[in-house]
């Protein structure tokens, strides 16, 4: 038995269509605008990675210039972070419950 190749209609039906019609309703040169559009953002995206990475490496710098060590990073971060805790409006509530509760325990008669 030898290989004999088989034309099967159900495979041509599922290839790709052909591009007959724009791509998402768009004219050759709208789809060509989008993509020059597309390459310039993706260059001025590569050039802000560049500027941040320069502006990261001067700002460790200066920290270690300084003598500021990244435990006092973290010690800043975790200060930061508890304060932004202490003023939200979830801890306000819970403190003032708590507070009316203990109130109440410390002047029952129990």
């Amino acid at each position: 038995m030898t290989d004999v190749p088989v034309d099967n209609p159900s495979a041509s039906a599922m290839a790709a269509p052909s591009r007959t019609l724009p791509y998402n309703g768009l004219t050759e040169a709208e789809e060509e605008e989008l993509r020059a559009e597309l390459t310039k953002v993706e260059d001025e995206i590569g050039t802000l990675r560049q500027v941040l990475a320069a502006k990261e490496r001067h700002c460790g710098e200066l920290k270690r210039k300084l003598g500021l060590t990244p435990l006092d990073d973290l010690k800043q971060n975790l200060s930061k972070s508890w304060h932004d805790v202490q003023v939200s409006n979830a801890y306000v509530k819970t403190s003032e419950k708590f507070g009316e509760w203990n109130e109440k325990v410390t002047q029952s008669d129990l």
